[in-house]
């Protein structure tokens, strides 16, 4: 009989080169951590930072970008300056954590997908973002990098319900530099997964970042970050020096 269950071990073992375990979130109140599947970005999602980045909010709707998921950081105390950049900038957003998927998922049922909130940080090499516009290319060299995604526990839904109006802010060494409220956001959270489900089958695990508000800028080497959604959550971590 043992021999027999090594062998079963080792068939399903053998399916795997290198065993992967998927990055998570803690869960507030929960032993349980959430795997994250993917992560969706949401660009442009609040007017003023459109304007801020040069685009007319009137005229182009908000976009769709990806980080992977071994971007996502779970309550880091000290994060490194990444390198490849002269100009680390912060983004503060909402998250979403989804529990359930689907594809066309109609608006109005959208917040029954969601398992909680979060509140993250979109940390962005702006110089490298730059030139990638500059010359139509891809976002990931800029967006895409390691522990790019810090990312607070998640709270459920269960318990802070479905936040439709919060101050969410950023500050910087305790100065606040962005501040505003989840109600300016051109796509509501039901919005946004909405239309994702257009494009991709949303799946259990999915995270979405649902943009930021303006006044982004940068962050030095060996500022603390401090993030809240007011009612929701909150995150701080330090930067380390430029490598």
């Amino acid at each position: 009989m043992a021999r027999a269950r090594r062998t079963v071990i080792d068939a399903v073992m053998s399916d795997f080169i290198f065993p992967y375990h998927p990055p998570s979130l803690p869960v507030v109140g929960s032993s349980q951590r959430f795997a994250v599947h993917r992560i969706f970005c949401v660009g442009r999602n609040y007017a003023a930072h459109a304007r801020e980045m040069g685009s007319d909010p009137n005229a182009e709707p908000p976009i769709f970008f990806m980080k992977p998921a071994s971007a996502i950081v779970a309550e880091p105390e000290r994060l490194a300056f990444p390198r490849d950049t002269a100009d680390l900038h912060h983004e503060v957003e909402l998250v979403i954590a989804l529990s359930r998927g689907g594809h066309d998922i109609a608006e109005a049922n959208a917040l029954e997908h969601v398992f909680g909130y979060a509140v993250g940080v979109d940390l962005t090499k702006r110089d490298r973002q730059a030139e990638a516009k500059a010359k139509g290319q891809p976002w990931e060299r800029a967006k895409a990098f390691e522990e790019s995604a810090p990312c607070s526990a998640l709270h459920s839904a269960a318990t802070v319900g479905h936040p439709r109006t919060a101050t969410i802010r950023l500050s910087l060494d305790g100065a606040v530099k962005q501040s505003a409220d989840i109600a300016d956001m051109i796509w509501s959270p039901a919005a946004i997964i909405a239309q994702l489900s257009r494009v991709w089958r949303l799946a259990p695990g999915d995270v979405i970042f649902t943009g930021t508000p303006d006044c982004v800028g940068a962050i030095a080497p060996g500022a603390r970050v401090d993030a809240v959604i007011e009612g929701v959550a909150s995150l701080a971590f330090q930067i380390g020096d430029r490598p």
